[in-house]
């Protein structure tokens, strides 16, 4: 008996030690090794740091020449210390790695189309068709060309590669237990970094920032609805749209030409499922003050780029000071140098440019082994690459990629493509060679304007407005990218890509990019809106281009003076809504209140006693939120085709064919008999906003009396991984078309004010987040609430190594290995 029950729990206990030190798939989500994970002493227990800081006072790390002194204040930032530019950087990857390795490798892996090494194929092949996608989009292949750029160039070469080291440095150091708390829940470990994971990191940046594109959709829109109605529905140019450089007649050189007669403009339906755009509300604000509008008569600088909100925080607080280097502000984890921010002499921040930097082609292959297609009347060979996918508790797949003269062939009969003879070539800005280290390693030393400009002609994509302001009192903005020359109308449809002439001839040179210094305004801006005046050579259209935030900046700098850094920090989180301003007193005439039942007369009385401003607790803002988002689709339902992809107009034009245009014919409802208006279809909107927020307030927990526009909107910062456990709720005012652009998941990722003052910069800055990448540290999130309520933290610039013992919550010294 005794040897059965020894036999039993034998048993019992070799099942329990497989099952405690295996991972498991159960219903898509994978379960890390439980034995391991909740072990105390190496387990996620283990990442729960204590109070004080664990780093060591004195760290070995070979490759260094000398010593690097990091010192850390008390936000956990590192400013670090080096008499030599390799130290500098490798001491750079050190630290990233230390507090984001996680989010750096995981981030990568996304670029890459890796994800299903980590993640398995996911429910319903999501992962995997996400990976593919990547792959099909060439992201590997752009790193790839900008990798090789990286190693022609000796500083961007030796600042990649020392980088690099410092990470790799890092990574050999952790055992099990030290891993970041995400390596234990997925239960994998982290790869050597190399340059190239830096170059898909850039590239990751660029797609969020610079791929977006209308050209199939405004393809399906030409042949449904004709060119007359497009150009009414999408026009280039949205008066009054205050672009970001307005000098009529001032254009003088002499643009480059091309042919006058643009390609011919498709005929055909494209019936495929695109893959999912970037978020059309991503954008960012920056602007720059001249010392003649200020109390201190220095120029003040502002910029707070807008991207998806997540945690790990996307920007990396650090300080480079080395012997020709002293600069501070935000780093993106996994590149070297620092993005936006200030150094000694100058400030700068960037917004996103919205310009059209993707075409389409249509590729007519010779036959079903696509080994050749058309060109100029001859038979091209096509590349093909075989692109391999290793999936975790799966087979290794397999999907060749052909690549054309234009770029790689993303959409065909086997992926998203509905037909055989659909298949459609992808040119990207990004896929072509780019030195962005150089411009940043060159920005970031930057003494005056003139060095600014030198970076920026190293500067390729994505293409961003980049914002100056100098101590010796220039202020700045240039449009910087590379941006094909194109013809009126080209780059907005499908092209034909069976002739090379069809492509990219030429580029705008760097010289007559749109730029402008010192305006007589007193001040430089920039909000994602149309760039420039109708004077500039170039024909200019994008995806997009915003239509509120800019105005609304642009004039409250256009009436202010003796500004301060109280009232920049007041403007960079302005809830006023001017959509609403401009377009509630509309909506409003066109619905009959003497019908209202209850709900609707509690409405009305909200909004039209509403102030404008999206704040924390207005009630009118929830309610004109819930009016406009079923009005769009109440408008635009001649674009929810199943057939074919379509897209909306945009908020300002839909607003505008509403006052001029109420009879048009896309005004008419296609679910009902009876032929609408504007003015029906505002109405409708406006009931069925209403039934939206009862339904809001009947599925809270708590029954609200009202509806805080807050709460109705529901924003939160999500973790990277999208589990909603990892995630945290916020309550803030804002929304898209708003200065303070926070909506639901989107919001300000940074926000920085620079007063360029002679006696010293003065810096303050906030972010959603915190230093650390790690969950247990209680730097993980310690900027959150600062930054929801609108608070900054003064920056602590130091000028060497004694002016930061005062600041300094925990110094490491980073010594080289003996030889």
């Amino acid at each position: 008996m005794r040897i059965i029950k020894f036999i039993i729990s034998f048993s019992i206990t070799l099942v329990l030690l497989y099952l405690l030190n295996n991972s498991w798939e159960i219903h898509g989500s994978r379960i890390p090794p439980l034995g391991k994970f909740l072990d105390p002493f190496h387990g996620f227990w283990q990442n729960i740091e204590p109070q004080k800081s664990t780093v060591p006072d004195e760290l070995t790390i070979p490759g260094l020449k000398d010593k690097v002194t990091l010192v850390f204040d008390s936000l956990m930032i590192p400013h670090i210390f080096a008499s030599n530019d390799e130290d500098l950087y490798l001491a750079q990857g050190y630290v990233t790695a230390m507090h984001r390795l996680w989010q750096m490798e995981f981030q990568t892996h996304a670029a890459a189309g890796r994800l299903t090494e980590i993640l398995g194929r996911g429910t319903d092949d999501r992962i995997l068709e996400y990976d593919r996608g990547q792959r099909r989009l060439g992201m590997t292949y752009a790193a790839n060309v900008a990798f090789e750029a990286m190693r022609n160039n000796p500083i961007a070469n030796q600042t990649a590669e020392k980088y690099a080291e410092g990470i790799n440095h890092y990574i050999h150091s952790l055992r099990y237990k030290d891993l970041p708390f995400e390596y234990k829940l997925l239960d994998y470990a982290p790869e050597d970094w190399t340059p190239l994971k830096s170059a898909l990191l850039l590239k990751s940046m660029a797609q969020t920032l610079n791929m977006s594109d209308k050209d199939l959709e405004m393809t399906n829109a030409l042949k449904l609805f004709g060119k007359e109605t497009v150009d009414l529905l999408y026009p280039d140019r949205e008066p009054p749209i205050d672009p970001i450089v307005e000098k009529p007649g001032s254009w003088k050189f002499d643009p480059v030409t091309l042919d006058a007669v643009p390609p011919a403009l498709p005929d055909e339906l494209i019936s495929l499922n695109k893959l999912p755009p970037s978020n059309p509300t991503t954008g960012s604000n920056n602007w720059a003050v001249a010392g003649s509008k200020t109390a201190t008569g220095s120029p003040i600088l502002c910029g707070d780029p807008h991207l998806t909100l997540s945690l790990p925080s996307i920007w990396y607080v650090i300080q480079l000071n080395g012997p020709d280097i002293n600069t501070m502000g935000a780093s993106l984890p996994g590149a070297p140098g620092v993005i936006i921010g200030f150094n000694d002499s100058i400030a700068w921040s960037v917004t996103n440019a919205q310009r059209d930097l993707v075409d389409w082609f249509k590729i007519t292959f010779q036959d079903k082994k696509k080994d050749k297609y058309l060109l100029d009347d001859e038979w091209a060979d096509t590349k093909k690459v075989v692109e391999e996918f290793t999936v975790r508790g799966g087979a290794v797949l397999y999907d060749t990629v052909l690549y054309t003269h234009f770029g790689p062939v993303t959409y065909d009969e086997n992926y998203r493509s509905k037909s055989q003879l659909q298949n459609f070539a992808f040119r990207w800005i990004s896929h072509d060679h780019s030195q962005e280290i150089i411009a940043f390693h060159k920005l970031n030393r930057a003494k005056n304007h003139q060095d600014y400009m030198e970076a920026l002609n190293n500067y390729g994509a994505p293409a961003q407005n980049f914002v100056f302001a100098s101590v010796s009192g220039d202020v700045a903005m240039r449009i910087q990218g590379k941006y094909p020359v194109r013809r009126k109308d080209e780059g907005k449809f499908l092209l034909n890509g069976s002739k090379r002439s069809n492509g990219w001839q030429a580029f705008i040179p760097n010289s007559q990019n749109v730029m402008d210094k010192n305006p007589e305004r007193g001040f430089v801006s920039s909000a994602n809106q149309y760039p420039v005046d109708a004077t500039y050579p170039y024909y200019v259209t994008g995806s997009s281009f915003e239509a509120y935030r800019n105005r609304r900046i642009n004039s409250v700098l256009r009436e202010s003076n003796a500004i301060t850094i109280s009232d920049m920090m007041a403007l960079q989180n302005d809830n006023y809504n001017l959509k609403a301003a401009e377009s509630l007193p509309l909506f409003l005439s066109y619905i009959d209140s003497t019908r209202f039942n209850e709900n609707e007369k509690r409405a009305w009385q909200a909004l039209t006693s509403w102030d404008y401003f999206n704040n924390i607790e207005s009630e009118g803002a929830s309610y004109y939120e819930a009016w406009w988002d079923n009005l769009m689709p109440l408008v635009w339902d001649e674009m929810q085709n199943k057939t074919v992809t379509l897209r909306y107009p945009t908020t300002f034009n839909t607003i505008k064919l509403i006052a001029e245009k109420p009879d048009l014919p896309f005004f008419d409802m296609q679910s009902t008999p009876e032929k609408e208006t504007a003015r029906e279809v505002v109405a409708k909107a406006f009931s069925l906003g209403v039934d939206d927020i009862e339904k809001w307030k009947a599925s809270q927990n708590e029954k609200p009396n009202g509806v805080p526009w807050a709460d109705f909107k529901d924003s939160y910062v999500g973790h990277l991984l999208r589990l909603a456990p990892l995630s945290i709720p916020v309550r803030a005012g804002g929304n898209h078309d708003i200065v303070n652009a926070h909506s639901r998941t989107h919001g300000p990722s940074w926000r920085m004010v620079v007063s360029l003052e002679k006696s010293g910069i003065k810096t303050w800055a906030t972010y959603p987040g915190g230093q650390s990448g790690n969950p247990g540290s209680k730097h993980y999130n310690d900027m959150l609430d600062r930054w929801v309520n609108g608070k900054y933290f003064a920056l602590r610039f130091m000028h060497d190594q004694a002016s930061a013992k005062p600041y300094s919550y925990h110094s490491t010294t980073l010594n080289p290995a003996l030889k």
